[in-house]
């Protein structure tokens, strides 16, 4: 063969591979094998291929039924694949220029956990901060229908196409370093629900809930922009990104906005030790964030469920906390969320309660009941409702005690009166059938009551059900 011929031949082949490696289809890695879809909805499928190019997606459980559409000038596409009731395991077939076929598909309900240290906390439990029975847990993890994703921590000025992850079976080896408020939540559906459980964990501890809000929704506040300003200064120098994961929006960018739209049931929540000292702000910044995040997701008001920050030694007044409580007990107003309350199942001296299967228990109470319809179950304690005055009584009505109240750990404590100066004093608490009455010898006409209102009250008032009330203060 010629030398000429040989060259033409090897052009050809080069030419071939390079228009090839052009049209092949790529995946963000949240779509991938071993994932869950959700059951029941039209889930999102996207990914990239060359700008024009045809794309078909088809799931087994619909044979003979691609869904088609064609990638944009960017190269992004997206379909929405109709998905049965729960079961599997299935395959996912991209066809384009290539083809790719995704394994061992579940269909079931998948969840997004986030938040700060103590969603991160994994079921190995950390130095100086152990994970009650963790041994244990860890070897009875056999649960191959529920599915773990964990989204590796990254910060970006803009929002990101996608992260660093994969899907993988629950066993005894992968649980080990997985969220343990998720994995106990994921646990607990599973086996009320008996279906598949995807979650998708997405946490860093330590940060604030602005670096979980995008920019747009942030500006809509004020509080933030001027580092909001001082981030799009540093993207038009194209400057590298602040190395702090706390500066506003940064982890919605880098691992929030890269799994939406990945189609969810609902999201679960667990942060706010970083914004204690900043109540009134959190109580504008929480909501808006829930609304952010339903935003972006395109899947109406789905259940947002969170915990409330437990008990700690955080310092200075020695109220802070409690009034970010407070703030978090506020944000029940936004619709379709719930609250876990960690008054009786915290130490102090660490801000890691160890007891993280009674949180993911609680979670999933909520879920449960309020997500899934299973009758019969209490899934949240007491909380304040109303502030009647009766001569020198304080007389104090709750929702989720209509079976009465009960106190534990000895007689009622933790209540606090006010009068018409605005000092508060301690008071005596009793219950009385669904309600409590409260009083104070140096106070004869009360304006103000509140309970638990300090960094590290504990619980004593619960319903029948043994949950806790929740901290708060009221005033006429």
């Amino acid at each position: 063969m010629k030398s000429s011929m040989r060259c033409g031949i090897l052009l050809l082949f080069l030419s071939y591979i390079t228009l090839n490696a052009g049209a092949a289809i790529r995946l963000p890695a949240i779509i991938t094998d071993s994932m869950v879809l959700q059951q029941r909805s039209e889930a999102p499928v996207w990914g990239w291929a060359s700008p024009g190019e045809a794309v078909s997606v088809e799931g087994s459980w619909a044979k003979g039924s691609p869904v088609s559409t064609k990638a944009d000038e960017q190269g992004k596409w997206m379909v929405k694949l109709k998905t049965p009731a729960a079961g599997g395991p299935y395959t996912l077939t991209i066809r384009g220029e290539q083809t790719l076929v995704l394994h061992d598909i579940m269909i079931g309900e998948v969840w997004v956990c986030s938040g700060q240290s103590n969603m991160e906390m994994p079921v190995s439990g950390w130095k100086g901060a152990p994970l009650l029975n963790s041994e244990q847990e860890i070897a009875a993890a056999n649960y191959p229908n529920i599915r773990l994703f964990t989204v590796k921590k990254a910060i970006a000025t803009d929002p990101q196409e996608d992260c660093s992850g994969s899907w993988s079976a629950c066993s005894p080896q992968t649980v080990a370093g997985f969220s343990a408020a998720a994995y106990f939540f994921g646990r607990q559906l599973y086996q009320k629900l008996h279906v598949p459980i995807g979650l998708i964990h997405t946490s860093w501890g330590g940060t604030v809930a602005e670096a979980w809000t995008s920019s747009d929704a942030l500006r809509t506040l004020g509080d933030f922009n001027a580092a909001l300003d001082q981030q799009d200064s540093l993207r038009k120098m194209s400057a590298a990104a602040p190395k702090d994961p706390n500066h506003p929006s940064l982890l919605y960018n880098g691992m929030i906005a890269p799994i939406v739209p990945f189609g969810i049931k609902g999201a679960i929540w667990y942060q706010g030790e970083s914004n204690v000292g900043r109540a009134a702000q959190y109580e504008k910044l929480f909501p808006t964030m829930i609304t952010d995040w339903r935003n972006r997701w395109k899947e109406g008001n789905f259940p947002f469920y969170f915990v409330q920050i437990a008990p700690y030694k955080y310092g200075g007044d020695g109220i802070k906390s409690a009034a970010l409580r407070d703030a978090q007990r506020k944000s029940l107003g936004v619709p379709n969320t719930g609250m876990v309350v960690t008054l009786d199942i915290a130490t102090p001296d660490n801000i890691h309660p160890a007891n993280k299967e009674e949180v993911g228990r609680r979670l999933a109470l909520w879920a449960l009941a309020r997500t899934y319809g299973q009758k019969g179950i209490v899934y949240s304690g007491p909380l304040y409702k109303k502030l009647q005055v009766k001569g020198n009584r304080a007389i104090l009505s709750f929702d989720y005690a209509k079976d009465g109240l009960n106190t534990k750990g000895g007689p009622l404590s933790g209540f606090e009166l006010a009068g018409a100066d605005g000092n508060f004093v301690p008071a005596e608490a009793a219950v009385k059938g669904n309600k409590v009455v409260v009083r104070a010898a140096t106070v004869s006409h009360p304006t103000a009551v509140r309970y638990d209102w300090t960094d590290t009250s504990t619980a004593h008032l619960f319903n029948k059900a043994g949950l806790p009330a929740s901290s708060f203060t009221a005033a006429l």
